[in-house]
């Protein structure tokens, strides 16, 4: 029984006991509440082995980067352009880049506008941050030279062009024969103007040793190769080779904090566009992705689906897509964009030309699911 007093229950001796056995154990309670919730914390901030892909910038190939131009031509004449050729990025967390854990993976799995992908897919194991970023910009480094080749190739420009032996692999069929620094001239007497020639007769021979003429420090070197079959069953001399471009004039690409070889068809048409009269685009607000070979092949990239979505909050209604990323478009293109797949630079042109002239766009090749 209690008794109270005034509007104060009286003390009850009879119940002090019970109530400190519930004091001990809503303590314990409490402790292992905070330990769980401590656990909880630790557990989702613990790093897992995935790969965060989220929208990242766009940047206007023929606009401006922090007050200056993208592209900047020296020994040519130029054009003012108007309207939009935007080179699309992502964001890339996880891997070298610095962990990510359970918490924003799942967070990122949750979020339309990302993808998450196991870090082996996107990153050879033990590969560095620096080594990663070197790669990514020698990428890029790269991707703007074979962008300056395919546009004046696009435009009938003559430039020169050669192929020089940048490595040799462990079990090479060239090793003790080719060289670092070694310039292709020639294979079976035909003149190499480009990778094409060589991987023509190399399958043309099926296996037979190919006599091939290099340039080594000024001197014409003949030497005899018995291609290898690579994984795929093609003859392969087992070099790896480096283009290197003589242009008639300069173009420099300046761009903060992007690499990658990805953004290369779009500077190829960023450049036609700043050394051609009138404007390529009409005006018009038009982005894209995808590399670009010397000889105009456009080629796979990776993020495409987060690249569209970044194309499209940024204004643009047109995208240029690489025919091999087909796949990945298919189910994944915003509202409001329109869809073109490319195989080369001439086709990402003529659909740049067509949606400047206003003309009807709905005629452009498009992906389709297998």
């Amino acid at each position: 029984m209690t008794v109270t007093q005034g509007e104060q229950p009286a003390s009850d001796p009879a119940s002090a006991p019970v109530r400190g056995r519930r004091k001990r154990r809503s303590s314990a309670m409490l402790v292992s509440g905070l330990l769980a919730a401590a656990l909880g914390i630790t557990a989702v901030s613990l790093p897992v082995p995935y790969v965060v892909e989220s929208p990242g910038p766009i940047f206007n190939t023929i606009g401006e980067d922090n007050g200056k131009p993208v592209i900047s031509v020296t020994g040519h004449e130029t054009f003012p352009a108007k309207g939009n050729l935007d080179l699309t990025t992502v964001y890339v967390d996880g891997g070298p880049n610095g962990p990510v854990s359970v918490f924003e993976a799942f967070a990122a799995w949750l979020n339309g506008a990302k993808a998450v992908y196991p870090e082996e897919l996107l990153f050879p194991t033990g590969v560095t941050k620096e080594q990663s970023q070197q790669e990514s910009a020698t990428a890029m480094t790269t991707s703007q030279e074979n962008a300056v080749a395919s546009a004046l190739k696009e435009l009938n420009i003559p430039f020169g062009q050669k192929m020089e032996v940048a490595g040799l692999p462990d079990g090479s069929a060239s090793k003790g024969l080719l060289q670092t620094g070694d310039v292709l001239v020639s294979i079976n007497g035909k003149p190499i103007t480009g990778l094409g020639v060589v991987q023509a007769e190399l399958a043309a021979g099926n296996g037979k040793p190919v006599k091939v003429i290099v340039d080594r420090s000024g001197s014409q070197v003949p030497v005899t190769i018995t291609p290898a079959k690579n994984s795929s069953g093609r003859y392969i001399l087992g070099v790896l080779l480096q283009y290197k471009f003589t242009f008639p004039f300069d173009v420099k690409i300046s761009l903060d904090k992007v690499g990658g070889p990805s953004a290369g068809m779009m500077f190829a048409l960023g450049i036609i566009d700043t050394v051609t009269p009138g404007d390529l685009t009409g005006g018009k607000h038009i982005a894209g992705t995808g590399t670009i070979a010397p000889d105009g092949a456009v080629g796979p990239i990776g993020g495409i689906a987060q690249k569209m979505l970044g194309a499209r909050s940024g204004g643009a209604t047109l995208f240029l897509a690489p025919a091999a990323n087909c796949d990945d478009v298919v189910g994944h293109i915003p509202d409001g964009l329109q869809v073109v797949k490319v195989e080369n630079l001439t086709d990402a042109r003529k659909a740049v030309e067509l949606a400047a002239s206003g003309g009807d766009t709905s005629g452009l090749p498009v992906c389709t699911s297998n």
